[in-house]
């Protein structure tokens, strides 16, 4: 496996470009199976999740291509519905293909998703929304079928905000026959993003980004050419490592409005952070100040994604913070590691009790999961001495070469790959 060195105890400074939104092309380039033809998408980042999900297509029998930023897809030789279970447990989001192949091809069988092991999530609110719309769903061991000659509309509440399952029921129901209406429906800006590339290819959705989603289905959809939006987790994690190394940064091609609530809390650690169009800039040259409560909740309140970098910089806080964790029972593995680096933080339950340290200090840390990778390699960036980083491949879920972009600010990273003799070479 991978690892990264990183020498830490410089500011990052400099400007850099935020790359698309991971977590908007997943769903895009599942949608896009609703179509046939060819599709464009642009800003999509070259990840381990991309790949992925593009060799899931292949197996399908898409044609895809992705070349620097640009997705293309063929959709005209799509020919299965069967998505092999080993692909999909090495990522949730291809639980997204669900509802496009069965709206398409009027069955699918899917497997339990893998991904990150951060916490139990289940995907039974995107089979209750399907049955909600006629959809008949066997279940055997991990194995799930679903069958229906054209799904129908019909009025769904969430017991949760599940972006999943708002999205799944929002491609699915794009050609049902009649009404849908999803109440208590995720308002991420990911979903406002589907929204509009399903309209771009003649869908007729209404009120993504709020709680309330309305889809006429129509008979069929065209293909289209669509950009993604930036990525926001990425965006904040720049942010904060900013933050955290008392650096100054400049960010292009952001969506300030989707960080909202990053923005106010990093404030209240005194960041100085000024906004103009889609440009960021952070800096600060002193300690950072205890934030006294953070609570992570769905949007538009504060990120789960967002939690444990930001608890690297209170980790670093003159005073104690408080971060309560709502979303996920299993995002605090991140403590233990921060621990190794000489952070004082306690876990009661799901909040944890962060008394800040003037300093942190290298050591040897393993992502556990793919935003606690990158909050080790912000307290590596941050601590006295070397930090190695090691199961580097949660973070290549999400970041595109997390060393090569941070690097661009400055900062000493590089990455070591085993090679077959056991010796570690960059």
């Amino acid at each position: 496996m991978d690892k990264l060195v990183i020498e830490g105890g410089k500011p990052l400074s400099g400007s850099i470009v935020i790359q698309g939104a991971k977590n908007a092309a997943l769903p895009i380039l599942a949608a896009s199976m609703l179509v046939e033809g060819i599709v464009t998408i642009d800003q999509v980042p070259k990840l381990l999740d991309i790949d992925v999900m593009l060799n899931i297509l292949r197996e399908l029998g898409c044609r895809a291509e992705h070349e620097d930023e640009t997705v293309t897809l063929d959709t005209s030789s799509l020919h299965s519905s069967h998505i092999p279970e080993a692909l999909m447990r090495q990522m949730r989001s291809s639980i997204f293909l669900m509802g496009p192949l069965l709206a398409r091809f009027g069955e699918v069988t899917i497997y339990q998703p893998g991904g990150c092991a951060i916490g139990e999530r289940k995907i039974d609110l995107h089979l209750s929304g399907l049955r909600a719309m006629g959809a008949q769903i066997d279940e055997e061991d991990s194995r799930i079928v679903c069958y229906a000659k054209r799904l129908k509309g019909a009025e769904i509440h969430l017991d949760l905000p599940s972006v999943g399952a708002t999205e799944n029921i929002m491609m699915a129901a794009v050609l049902a026959e009649g009404l849908t209406t999803i109440s208590n429906a995720a308002r991420e800006p990911e979903i406002q993003d589907l929204q509009h590339f399903l309209n771009s290819m003649g869908a007729k959705i209404y009120g993504a980004g709020t709680d309330t989603i309305t889809i006429e289905g129509v008979e069929k959809l065209t293909p289209c050419r669509y950009q993604v939006i930036p990525d926001r987790i990425v965006t904040g994690t720049v942010m904060v490592a900013a933050a955290a190394t008392r650096g100054q940064v400049t960010l292009l091609n952001t969506c300030p409005s989707h960080l909202t609530s990053l923005i106010h809390v990093l404030r209240r650690t005194g960041v100085q952070i000024t906004v103009d169009g889609d440009i960021i800039k952070v800096g600060t040259a002193s300690r950072p100040k205890a934030v006294d409560r953070i609570v992570t909740s769905p949007y538009p309140a504060f990120p789960t994604d967002l939690q444990s970098q930001v608890m690297v910089l209170l980790a670093l806080a003159d005073g104690v913070s408080v971060m309560k964790e709502t979303i996920f029972e299993g995002r605090f593995k991140h403590v233990d590691e921060l621990s190794r680096m000489g952070a004082d933080i306690r876990v009661d339950l799901n909040s944890a009790f962060i008394r800040g340290v003037s300093r942190l200090y290298g050591a040897t840390v393993e992502a556990t999961d793919l935003r606690a990778g990158a909050a080790l390699v912000i307290a590596g960036l941050a601590a006295q001495g070397k930090t190695i980083v090691e199961q580097v491949h949660h973070i290549d879920r999400g970041y595109d070469r997390i060393e090569t972009m941070l690097g661009r600010l400055g900062a000493k990273i590089t990455r070591y790959s085993p090679v077959p003799n056991n010796q570690i070479v960059p």
